[in-house]
């Protein structure tokens, strides 16, 4: 269902930046509109694929606890939350002891969905001086972001037709030429950027992730950019009219801190003791329910860590405070 479109108040085609912000969160944008499936109704995400997501996640919010050691009140602020589903889910994969001290915040534009675990505080925001983990799954993809094509910004109307804009600004050239240099078509990423560094400064003492589809500049900007769209399970055209997602992939490297570390998520999931391996043949006989439930998460493990898929995602670690990148 289309809401709006994204035309100026002259009529004129707009840059992508504002088309995005008002189909996804503008009145009855994709993102907000009432009564809508959610994320979870449109695209699978790691978190939507197998409750051993935010079982890893715990245990990465249990690590970082002992690094601060132990602290009264332990937040956990989960970003872009969608309908809260990976708060929830961490708070039932915690230790009952870890999880009484845990504050559980769901950051969302979206209203608060009906049967939420009250233990989650709903905000528009992240809470300012927390002192945990803050984890935000495939958020950034969604924060909106101009292109660039030819050193002018791309136009884009109502019903996803482009056209040549003006000629870029200085800081988004210097973007483009520090971080996407040499490409015909570009997305520039400093408005993620500036997301992902206020989103860091909320916290306190602790560890900032951020998980996405991602490309780095070492490993090659794609050429014709990675804008897109999704609807109920599909890829779809880009038009931002609110009838979809609009997205594109992340240069996360642009967005790292002094001292961050990117790594896959293969990687990171394995070290939180994620892992496909299937479990050995003797446990079929020996206990036969055992087995079937080890096969069923090593499935999952593997959905999670496949490459060319979940498994290729790249995550952002940041510590503050003292507390180390990775590992931890």
């Amino acid at each position: 269902m289309s809401t709006q479109g994204t035309q100026g108040e002259d009529g004129q085609p707009v840059r992508w930046r504002t088309a995005m912000e008002t189909a996804l969160y503008g009145p009855g944008g994709f993102y907000v509109r009432p009564g809508g499936p959610g994320p979870a109704g449109h695209f699978r995400t790691s978190v939507h694929a197998s409750a051993l997501y935010a079982g890893a996640v715990a245990r990465l919010l249990c690590r970082v606890d002992a690094q601060l050691g132990h602290p009264e009140g332990l937040d956990f602020v989960d970003v872009g939350a969608g309908r809260g589903e990976l708060a929830a889910g961490v708070l039932a994969a915690l230790p009952a002891r870890t999880a009484e001290r845990v504050r559980a915040y769901a950051v969302e534009k979206a209203a608060r969905p009906d049967g939420l675990d009250p233990r989650i505080r709903w905000v528009a925001e992240p809470p300012a001086g927390a002192v945990g983990l803050l984890f935000a799954n495939e958020w950034l993809d969604n924060v909106p972001l101009d292109v660039a094509e030819g050193g002018r910004y791309v136009l884009v109307a109502a019903d996803g037709s482009e056209s040549p804009g003006e000629v870029l600004s200085g800081a988004d050239r210097a973007w483009v030429e520090r971080w996407w240099p040499g490409a015909g078509r570009a997305e520039i990423g400093r408005a993620r950027d500036e997301a992902w560094a206020a989103a860091v400064a909320t916290v306190d003492r602790g560890l900032a992730v951020a998980v996405d589809y991602a490309h780095t500049l070492a490993g090659g900007r794609p050429v014709y950019g990675t804008l897109t769209g999704f609807r109920e399970g599909r890829e779809v055209a880009p038009v931002p009219d609110g009838s979809c997602d609009v997205t594109a992939h992340v240069a996360l490297d642009s967005c790292a801190g002094a001292g961050a570390v990117l790594l896959t998520q293969r990687d990171a999931l394995g070290a939180l003791g994620v892992s496909g391996a299937r479990p050995p043949l003797s446990l079929a006989s020996a206990d036969p329910a055992a087995y079937v439930r080890a096969l069923a998460s090593a499935g999952e493990a593997a959905e999670l860590t496949a490459r060319g898929g979940l498994g290729d995602f790249l995550w952002l670690a940041e510590g503050v405070g003292g507390i180390p990148a990775w590992p931890l």
